[in-house]
């Protein structure tokens, strides 16, 4: 996940809290935690990134709507990711309860 940027880093952690999401669902998410709009431009080939680096499947609705669902690699790297996160961010509360 080390060559994700933060915007695709948080895409993942969105589609894994969804239940295949759409596209409209995830750039609605991403708006109410950013607190701006998130232009299509943005949205669309950065989820077509990690289609391509196989974190992501797309799949259809219809024939204008599609779904998005973590891989297998996807969810390995979000659990990767949070254990290496817990390491300082826990690491560090029990420093600072050490003092």
């Amino acid at each position: 996940m080390y060559d994700l940027t933060g915007f695709q880093r948080d895409l993942l952690y969105v589609i894994n809290g969804l239940t295949e999401p759409h596209g409209l669902a995830i750039k609605e998410e991403l708006e109410d935690y950013y607190e701006k709009d998130i232009h299509h431009g943005r949205l669309y080939p950065n989820l077509d990134t990690l289609v391509d680096k196989g974190l992501v499947e797309k799949g259809q609705v219809d024939r204008r709507t599609n779904y998005y669902t973590l891989t297998r690699r996807g969810q390995r790297e979000i659990e990767a990711r949070n254990e290496w996160e817990a390491k300082y961010v826990d690491g560090k509360e029990t420093a600072e309860l050490a003092d």
